[in-house]
């Protein structure tokens, strides 16, 4: 089992959610919610209003999203979905755990009660330069005060 934070459209209440608790592409478990050591970039973009977290560490906010324990199934499933590596790179974050439901080993147990954990995250270092100068959001909401509803797949 891997660690998957997720901060976007797979998050509870949002359009993807339904693919993380679909166990026909594997397993993901809800572990608690976290939010990323370091700040980074959180923008919404594109014509589609996509969230996507810039790998630009230092800047930005420290993001807010949910901790998965998710299988080798589901976590192939997540590198396709999520475009890895063009549109998204997954790469391991340090995680603040800021609320825990997860029960797992003494290791994860520890990790849990020392306050971070290592996630896989999918972030970009792949951006046209003007989206640096979007908005930067903490946390994402798809119907959240920017106005900028995400559009499914499935409608593009």
């Amino acid at each position: 089992m891997a660690r998957v934070f997720v901060y976007g459209t797979l998050k509870k209440g949002q359009p993807n959610y339904k693919h993380m608790i679909n166990t026909a592409k594997g397993l993901a478990k809800f572990q608690g919610r976290g939010r990323t050591v370091e700040k980074y970039p959180l923008v919404i973009a594109g014509k589609y209003n996509i969230p996507y977290m810039l790998n630009i560490p230092g800047t930005g906010h420290h993001i807010a999203g949910e901790i998965y324990s998710v299988d080798e199934q589901m976590l192939q499933f997540l590198d396709e979905f999520e475009g890895c590596p063009d549109m998204y790179q997954r790469t391991l974050m340090r995680i603040q755990v800021v609320e825990w439901e997860g029960k797992g080993g003494a290791g994860e147990a520890r990790a849990a009660a020392d306050g971070v954990l290592e996630c896989f995250v999918y972030s970009t270092a792949t951006y046209p330069p003007e989206w640096v100068g979007l908005p930067y959001h903490d946390s994402y909401d798809s119907l959240g005060k920017h106005g900028l509803a995400y559009v499914l797949r499935e409608s593009r």
